[in-house]
This record gives structure tokens, sequence and C-alpha cells, in this order.
């Protein structure tokens, strides 16, 4: 003799957890059961943890990302002043509470600062205007990189 559960099989339920776990598949146990609850089924939370893992149904987990293989190639080594410039903001914040801006345009090689802007407020006119009014003063500089200056000042 050996005992028989009394315990209902349930299908209805199962399916309608399998539904949801399709439809939402980041979501584990404990939201699943939000969302049975929401549509009326009165459960137990155990029962739903019961149920979800007799189905087998498990969080998705992300692939990862796809790194590349191999090294990357390195910059060119640039010895002579005036080839490229970086341009960087920083920005900080007086002791009344207001903040300001400061534009640093840096030679790469000889760690110069070509020009350091302060201002509250710098717009791309004014990036624009200070980069023409620096090539007028130095010369462009010999390797072109993603700044692209255009002579009607946008």
């Amino acid at each position: 003799m050996r005992y028989r559960s009394q315990r209902d099989d349930d299908a209805d339920l199962r399916s309608k957890l399998r539904e949801l776990a399709q439809q939402r598949r980041r979501f584990g146990y404990r939201r699943l059961h939000i969302l049975l609850r929401r549509e009326g089924v009165v459960i137990n939370r155990k029962k739903t943890q019961r149920l979800y893992s007799e189905e087998k149904l498990a969080v998705r987990r992300r692939r990862n990302r796809r790194r590349a293989i191999g090294a990357r190639a390195p910059a060119p080594v640039l010895a002579l002043p005036n080839q490229r410039w970086s341009l960087d903001f920083v920005h900080d914040q007086m002791a009344s509470g207001r903040r300001f801006r400061v534009l640093n345009i840096v030679d790469d090689v000889t760690r110069e600062c070509l020009r350091a802007v302060p201002d509250t407020s710098i717009s791309g006119r004014r990036v624009v205007r200070e980069l023409t009014d620096l090539i007028a003063e130095r010369g462009k500089p010999g390797v072109s990189g993603r700044v692209i200056l255009r002579e009607d000042g946008l």
C-alpha cells in the first residue's frame, strides 16, 4: 500500500503559469505570482514556486556580449607638437550653487593647454568659434579627428 496524493493536478494553473513565463521571460516565480494574483487566481506563493520548479521554468540567462578577438592596433605615435589636439569639458559648482564649465583644448604630444574657456554655458557655436580662433593662431593640427569645422560657424 502506497500513499496516493489527493492534490488536484492544477493543469489549468500550470498552463497559465507557462503562458505567463513565455510572455515575460525575464520574470521569476515571484513576479509571475503577482501577475497571477492580479488576474484573480488565489494561490499561495509557495505553491507558485513549486509549480514553477516542477514545470522546469527558469529565468532566461542573458548572453554575454561578443568581444573582439585579438589586440587592438596601437595608435600611431605622434612625436611632433601641433599634430593632434584633445577637447574636454570639465564642470564644477561654485559655493553659491551656480554651475560652470571649462572647455580645455590640449596638445596631445606636449600636454600644453592651448586654451581653457570658462563659462556658465558653452554652446556648440562657441566651441567652433574658439577652435577657429586657435587654428588662426597656431595652424591646423596635423591629424584630423572626429571634430569637423565648418566655415559657416554651425
